[in-house]
C-alpha cells in the first residue's frame, strides 16, 4: 500500500512549518508528502474570493485573503520539492485547477491527485490524463455513475490511475466512511488500484482499509490538532501516522497468501496436538472394520488422520489391534 500524508494547508502559510511536516510524513514512514496547489483566480470566481469569511479558522477577512495567505509559491513549491528529494520521500499535490495541474507537470512531479472536487470536472479530467502522468482520483461527494464515467474518460486516455473511495466530511463519522465501496470498485474496476482517503479520526478505519485491499492510502497530517484550520481536527499527529504506517505494515504481512495448507510454522502443534484414528475396541487380525470399532484422540505415534476415518471401512486388520493403539497404514 503506497501511503500518502497529506499535508495540503495545515502548514499554516509557513515555508518552515513545510518542512517540519515533509520531514516528519518521511520518519513516519509514509511513501509520499502532499500538498495542494491553486491558482486562485482559476480555482474560484470573482465573487467567491471577495466573500467575507469571518470563520475562526480564517486568514484574511475575504476568502480570497484567507486562501492567499495560505498559498505558497512556483519558488516555495519548488523549494519543498527540493527538500523533499533530500530527505528521500516522494513529493507531490493536488493540483485544485487547470493551471496548478500545467504547474505540477512542469515540476515533474510523480503522480497528480485529483481532488474530490475536480473529480466531476470532466474537461479538467481530460486535460491532466493527456499529461500522462500516473493519477489518484478521489471520489467524495460522487455517484456510482459518476465516477463509471470518470474510468471511461480516463482509461483510454491514461491506463495508469487509481480510485480513492472518500467521503468529504471533516472529520468523517464511521457510520458514514463506507469501506465496502473499496469492494464494489474492485468489482467495477478491476484492472485499476483501489484506494481510500480517510477524513475519520483514529487509525483503525485506514487499517480496515487495507485489509479489504486498498492499494493507496491517503490521511491528512498535523503537527498539532489544535492549530487553527478546519482540516486540522480530520487530521493524524506524529505518533498517530507512525502508528497508522506501523498497523498497516503489519496488516499487509499478516494478509499473507491464499493458500491454505499446513504452514511449517503449524508442524510442532500438529505434532503435539493433531488427532489420529483410535481403535475404540480390541480388533483381532483379519477382521474386517466398521465405524464402531474405530475413534479419534491424539494418538502416539501418528496413524490415519481423522479426515482418512471413512476411507478405513471395509478394510482389513493385517494384525492385532489392541483397544486405544493407533491405527497405522501397516496393521491395516
Amino acid at each position: 500500500c503506497f501511503i500518502i500524508a497529506e499535508i495540503g494547508q495545515n502548514h499554516q502559510g509557513d515555508l518552515d512549518v513545510a518542512k517540519r511536516m515533509i520531514r516528519m510524513a518521511k520518519e513516519c514512514g509514509a511513501d509520499c508528502a502532499k500538498f495542494q496547489k491553486s491558482e486562485l483566480e482559476h480555482k474560484f470566481n470573482r465573487r467567491a474570493l471577495e466573500r467575507p469569511y469571518a470563520s475562526k479558522h480564517s486568514w484574511g477577512k475575504t476568502y480570497g485573503e484567507h486562501k492567499r495567505y495560505l498559498e505558497f509559491s512556483h519558488d516555495q513549491y519548488r523549494e519543498l520539492q527540493k527538500y523533499a528529494k533530500e530527505i528521500g520521500i516522494f513529493f507531490t499535490a493536488s493540483g485544485m485547477d487547470e493551471m496548478a495541474v500545467e504547474f505540477l507537470d512542469e515540476l515533474n512531479v510523480p503522480f497528480f491527485k485529483v481532488g474530490s472536487g475536480d473529480t466531476n470536472n470532466f474537461p479538467y479530467l481530460e486535460k491532466t490524463a493527456k499529461k500522462g502522468r500516473p493519477m489518484v482520483i478521489s471520489s467524495g461527494m460522487q455517484s456510482m455513475d459518476t465516477m463509471r464515467q470518470v474510468y471511461n474518460i480516463v482509461k483510454p486516455i491514461n491506463p495508469n490511475f487509481c480510485i480513492l473511495q472518500c467521503t468529504s466530511a471533516y472529520p468523517l463519522f464511521p457510520e458514514d466512511v463506507n469501506l465496502r465501496v473499496i469492494t464494489e470498485y474492485q468489482k467495477a474496476f478491476p484492472d485499476i488500484p483501489i484506494g481510500y482517503s480517510g477524513h475519520e479520526t483514529g487509525i483503525m478505519v485506514s487499517v480496515a482499509a487495507v485489509a479489504l485491499g486498498a492499494k493507496v492510502l491517503e490521511r491528512h497530517v498535523t503537527l498539532d490538532k489544535t492549530w487553527k484550520g478546519s482540516d486540522h481536527q480530520a487530521s493524524l499527529e506524529p505518533n498517530e501516522l507512525a502508528e497508522l504506517v506501523k498497523a498497516v505494515r503489519l496488516v499487509e504481512k499478516a494478509l499473507g497468501s491464499p493458500v491454505k495448507q499446513l504452514l511449517p510454522c503449524e508442524v510442532a502443534c500438529n505434532e503435539k496436538l493433531g488427532k489420529s484414528v483410535v481403535a475404540k475396541v480390541r480388533i483381532p487380525e483379519g477382521t474386517i472394520l466398521t465405524m464402531d470399532m474405530l475413534t479419534v484422540k491424539v494418538g502416539e505415534p501418528k496413524g490415519y488422520p481423522p479426515e482418512g476415518i471413512a476411507s478405513l471401512i471395509g478394510k482389513k486388520a493385517k494384525m492385532n489391534i489392541e483397544e486405544d493403539d493407533t491405527i497405522t497404514e501397516e496393521a491395516i
